[in-house]
């Protein structure tokens, strides 16, 4: 009997051994979708992780969801805001900080072409478009073509004059449905620039190429932001 139990306990010390030699898990018990509090709904799921809120790097992972298991599907080291990471709910606009909570993704955008393969809705760049971040305008957090007259140009973003951070981004929906003014506008996910954001996501190029290319409106994916642990930990979202 001790023998028999002896030579069980080996052969599955060697499949586990086996296993972490070859990357392989049990269906996502490990993956950090499944450990989240909501994911969206959808099979598509983007998280950028920091490690404490006044981190200014982490990681963004991509993840998809098949046969009832979340999958990483790529990942890239990432950058946040200057000030690091606030709760997306009491965020104030200026501070510096990457808002967290679980955000749906609207479009993309960029003043370069869509890499090849895109399916999200897509807009490009021109010279007379803006966003909107002026307070008192009845357009804030909107992307305009044509600033209006209530949207003062030094309150707001010409999207032109950033042509690597948005050579090719995505929407990040923070406080877009109904915008809280003062809240925050301008949140995206992009490509990386000289260093830290004003309080967006950014990745490198290449990175943000095969998140565009991965991305499809069918599967609802959203983005995830939070840290490791504490009151913004991302498996609250």
């Amino acid at each position: 009997m001790r023998g028999r139990l002896g030579r069980a306990a080996a052969i599955l010390a060697t499949a586990a051994a086996l296993s972490g030699t070859l990357g392989l898990t049990t269906p996502a018990a490990s993956a950090l979708p499944s450990r989240m509090a909501d994911t969206g709904g959808g099979t598509q799921l983007i998280t950028a992780e920091a490690a404490r809120t006044d981190s200014t790097t982490g990681t963004l992972t991509w993840w998809e969801k098949r046969r009832g298991a979340w999958r990483a599907a790529g990942t890239t080291p990432a950058r946040f805001g200057a000030k690091g990471l606030t709760e997306g709910r009491t965020r104030v606009q200026g501070t510096d900080t990457t808002p967290t909570g679980l955000y749906a993704l609207p479009y993309a955008f960029g003043n370069d072409a869509a890499p090849a393969g895109t399916r999200s809705p897509y807009r490009r760049v021109t010279p007379d478009s803006w966003w909107c971040e002026d307070n008192a305008s009845r357009s804030y957090n909107r992307w305009v073509e044509g600033l209006p007259s209530d949207c003062a140009a030094k309150e707001s973003e010409h999207l032109a004059d950033y042509p690597v951070q948005y050579s090719r981004a995505l929407v990040v929906a923070f406080n877009y449905a109904r915008p809280v003014h003062g809240r925050g506008a301008g949140i995206f996910l992009h490509v990386n620039g000289r260093g830290a954001t004003a309080g967006c996501v950014s990745v490198p190029a290449s990175a943000m190429s095969a998140v565009l290319t991965w991305l499809r409106p069918a599967a609802r994916p959203h983005i995830a932001i939070g840290t490791r642990s504490g009151p913004t930990a991302i498996t609250r979202y």
